[in-house]
C-alpha cells in the first residue's frame, strides 16, 4: 500500500513521494502545492505545506508543516510502516527557546484520522493565576511577574485541597499541551524541565479511513478530487478510477487462476510428499541434521536485523546502506576523527544526510551491552543535543552510529579554527551558544548522563548558530580499561578535570569544569591548548585563571567582542568571567551545579538586555573586580585576597 524504501514506488507519477528538508513526505501525506490544487492522492486533512524554515533568512532549509485544529505543527518524521506514526512539535513553542509557551489545544474530533499514541502524555498549563496553587507548588519563573503566576502539571495531577478555592478559576488561561512521556523524568522539576520538554516532539498514530478501504485492497492510492467532490482510487497503471482499481470480471478472473493454480499446487506438493517420505527412512539421520542445519539458519536471517529494522527500540541500518551513503567511506566525506571514531557525511536511500560515525575496531564493550547502551542514547532527546538515529544491526562485522548531520561545522572552528573570522561571532552569539549548550548539559545531567568530552570540537552548530552537543554519553559504550585510546574515556587535553588525575573517576562535576573552559575560549577565542603560549599558560583554564585573578581580564578578552568600547558587554563578560573561575576550580566541590551555571547565564543575559547604558564611569578595564566576597569561590592556590565586586 505504502511505498517501499527497499524496491521503485508503483506510483511514481500520480502519487509521487516529495522530500521537503529533511523529511521525505510520501503517501498518505501529500504536499500542497499549485499541481494538486483539483486532485490529490492522499488522505484527507493530510495536506503538509513546504516552504521556508520561518526561523530566519538565507539558507535555511525548508520545513515541512501541518495543520491541526487551526495551529500549525512541524513534521519531523512520518513512519509508513506498521506503526503508521507522524512525529509532530509544536510551532509555537519552537520561537522561544529559552522559555516557551503552549498556546493552543490540540482537539482530534475524528474529522481526521489521526489518534494519540500510546508515547504520549498531556501536560496542562495555567497561565497568569491570581492565586497561589496549594501544597507550595513551584511556579515557572519565566512565564510569572511578581503578581500572577504560571503552573504547569501532569494533566489529571493538578493539586486539590479540601476547603480551597478552585485557584485555577482565578487563572487568565489554561492549554493542554501534548509531549512524549520518555522526556518526563519526573514530576518534581515539571516548572524547571518544561522548556525542553514541550520543545521536543509527540507521536500521533494514523488510521485509514473507511471510505478508503476497497481502494486500498485493490493495491490502489486513495484521493479525491476537488471538482468533482467525490473519492478516487489512484492505480499503480496511471489511470484514477472511482472506488478501486479492479472491475467484476479482472477480480473473477483472478480468483479463478489463484484457485486453479492453488489446486494444481497441491496435487504436486502432495506427490513431492509422497516421495520424500519413502527417501526419509533411508537417510533418516542425515535428512534430520540437513533440515535443522537449514532451520536455523532460516530463523536466524528472519530475526536478523541487518536489513534495516527495530532492534530493542533501536533502529538499526545495513553496513551496505551506510557504505553506499558515504560511498563507501570515501576519505573526501570525511568530517572528523576522534578519540571514539572517524565521522563520515553521507545520504541515506530516504534522502536524509547524516553523520556516519565509524568506531575504531575492537574497543567497543560487548555488542549485546553496546546495544544497550545505544538504546539509552537514542531516547535522549533535546533540542540541543545531535539526534542519534540508530546503528548497525548486532551481527554486522562493524558498529557504526548514524547521527543528523548538523553542516556548520563546530564552535572551535568558528572561534579559532578554519571557519573563524574577526567579528564573525558576536558577543550576542556566544551568549546563545553558552547558554544553548548548558541547556544540553543540563539535561543530560538531569538524565543521569555525563558528558565527559565537553569541549568546543563536540559542540555543533546549524546554519542559524543554534548548538547541538555532540559525542554525548558515548563513553558509556567503551570499557572503562581502555588505555590507548588517549581523548576517550578520558576526556580530552585542556578540558580534564583536575581532580580525575586523583581519582579516576569523572562526574558531572567534570562536566562543569570542562564547560568552565568552553566559557573562556568563548570570552577569548583562543584554543584550549596551544603550545606556542608560555609555559604556565598552555593550558587555557590556567590562562584564564590568571588574566581574572590579577585584575587583566581583558587581556584575555578577545578584542573584536568590544570589551573595551560597550558597556553592556563589559558588564555580560565580567560577569561570565566570574562564572569561568568559579567553574575550574580544582576542587568539585567548589564548583557550581550544571543547572546553576545554566541559570546564571539566563540571568546575565537578561541583565544585558535591560541595560540601560547611562552616564559610564570612567574605570579602566584592569580595575574592573569580579567575585562578590559573598558568593563567589576563590582559588585557594593563589588569591591572598577577598575581590569585590564593584
Amino acid at each position: 500500500m505504502n511505498s517501499n524504501g527497499n524496491g521503485l514506488d508503483p506510483f511514481p507519477t500520480n502519487c509521487p513521494s516529495k522530500l521537503c528538508g529533511r523529511v521525505n513526505i510520501s503517501y498518505p501525506f501529500w504536499v500542497q502545492d499549485d499541481t494538486n490544487s483539483d486532485r490529490y492522492c492522499g488522505y484527507r486533512g493530510f495536506n503538509v505545506s513546504c516552504s521556508g524554515s520561518g526561523s530566519g533568512s538565507g539558507s535555511a532549509e525548508p520545513k515541512p508543516t501541518l495543520l491541526l485544529s487551526n495551529d500549525t505543527y512541524y513534521v519531523t518524521h512520518i513512519d509508513s510502516s506498521s506503526d503508521h506514526s507522524l512525529t509532530l512539535v509544536d510551532m509555537d513553542v519552537t520561537t522561544n527557546q529559552t522559555c516557551p509557551r503552549a498556546r493552543h489545544n490540540l482537539t482530534l474530533d475524528g474529522t481526521i484520522p489521526l489518534s494519540y499514541s500510546d508515547l504520549d502524555q498531556n501536560l496542562t498549563f495555567y497561565f497568569n493565576c491570581a492565586s497561589e496553587a496549594p501544597f507550595l507548588e513551584l511556579p515557572i519563573n519565566c512565564l510569572g511577574s511578581s503578581v500572577k503566576r504560571s503552573y504547569v502539571f501532569r494533566t489529571g495531577k493538578e493539586p486539590k485541597a479540601e476547603g480551597v478555592v478552585h485557584w485555577q478559576d482565578s487563572c487568565e488561561a489554561k492549554v493542554v499541551a501534548t509531549v512524549m512521556e520518555r522526556d518526563i523524568i519526573n514530576e518534581d522539576p515539571l516548572n524547571f524541565l518544561f522548556g525542553w520538554v514541550v520543545d521536543q516532539v509527540f507521536v500521533l498514530n494514523w488510521a485509514r479511513p473507511e471510505d478508503c478501504d476497497e481502494c486500498e485492497a485493490s493495491d490502489g492510492r486513495c484521493g479525491f478530487n476537488n471538482a468533482a467532490q467525490r473519492l478516487v482510487c489512484f492505480c499503480s497503471d496511471g489511470s484514477m478510477r472511482n472506488g478501486h482499481c479492479r472491475d467484476k470480471k479482472a477480480n473473477l478472473g483472478l480468483k479463478l487462476g489463484i484457485g486453479f493454480g492453488a489446486a494444481a499446487g497441491g496435487i504436486l506438493f502432495m506427490c513431492l510428499v509422497c516421495f520424500f517420505y519413502q527417501r526419509r527412512n533411508k537417510k533418516h539421520y542425515a535428512a534430520s541434521s540437513l533440515v535443522s542445519q537449514k532451520t536455523s539458519s532460516y530463523t536466524s536471517s528472519m530475526t536478523d536485523p541487518e536489513n534495516g529494522s527495530i532492534y530493542y527500540g533501536v533502529q538499526t541500518f545495513s553496513y551496505g546502506e551506510l557504505e553506499e551513503a558515504t560511498n563507501n567511506f570515501d576519505s573526501k566525506e570525511e568530517l572528523g576523527d576522534g578519540g571514539f571514531g572517524t565521522v563520515y557525511k553521507g545520504k541515506l536511500r530516504d534522502g536524509r544526510v547524516v553523520a556516519v560515525k565509524r568506531l575504531y575496531e575492537n574497543n567497543y564493550k560487548r555488542v549485546e551491552q553496546f546495544m544497550n547502551e545505544v538504546h539509552i542514547l537514542t531516547h535522549l532527546r533535546h533540542h540541543n543535543l545531535v539526534s542519534l538515529y540508530g546503528c548497525t544491526s548486532r551481527h554486522c562485522r562493524e558498529l557504526l552510529l548514524v547521527y543528523e548531520y548538523i553542516p556548520n561545522g563546530t564552535v572551535a572552528d568558528h572561534l579559532h579554527g578554519e571557519r573563524a573570522k574577526p567579528g564573525s561571532l558576536t558577543w550576542n552569539t556566544r551568549m546563545s551558544i553558552a547558554i544553548e549548550t548548558a541547556s544540553a548539559l543540563t539535561y543530560l545531567h538531569a538524565c543521569d548522563v555525563i558528558h565527559r568530552d565537553v569541549k568546543t570540537n563536540n559542540i555543533l552548530l546549524d546554519n542559524n548558530f543554534h548548538v547541538k552537543v555532540a559525542d554525548f554519553g558515548l563513553s558509556r559504550l567503551f570499557p572503562l580499561d581502555v588505555t590507548h585510546i588517549s581523548t576517550a574515556p578520558q576526556g580530552t587535553p585542556g578540558y580534564v578535570d583536575p581532580e580525575y588525575h586523583d581519582c579516576y573517576q569523572l562526574t558531572d562535576k567534570s562536566d562543569v569544569y570542562s564547560f568552565g573552559v568552553v566559557l573562556a575560549e568563548l570570552i577569548s577565542s583562543k584554543p584550549a591548548v596551544d603550545i606556542t603560549r608560555q609555559r604556565h599558560e598552555i593550558k587555557l583554564s590556567n590562562l584564564a585563571i590568571n588574566k581574572i585573578q590579577n585584575h587583566v581580564l581583558h587581556e584575555l578578552v578577545d578584542p573584536c567582542l568590544g570589551f573595551e568600547s560597550d558597556y553592556k558587554v563589559r558588564k555580560m563578560i565580567t560577569d561570565v568571567a566570574e562564572l569561568v573561575f568559579q567553574c575550574l576550580q580544582d576542587e568539585k566541590e567548589m564548583r557550581p551545579s550544571m543547572q546553576d551555571v545554566w541559570e546564571t547565564l539566563q540571568r546575565i543575559q537578561n541583565e544585558g538586555r535591560d541595560v540601560k547604558k547611562a552616564e559610564e564611569l570612567d574605570i579602566p578595564a584592569d580595575d574592573v573586580v569580579l567575585l562578590k566576597s559573598d558568593s563567589a569561590t576563590l582559588s585557594p592556590d593563589s588569591v591572598t585576597a577577598n575581590w569585590i565586586s564593584r
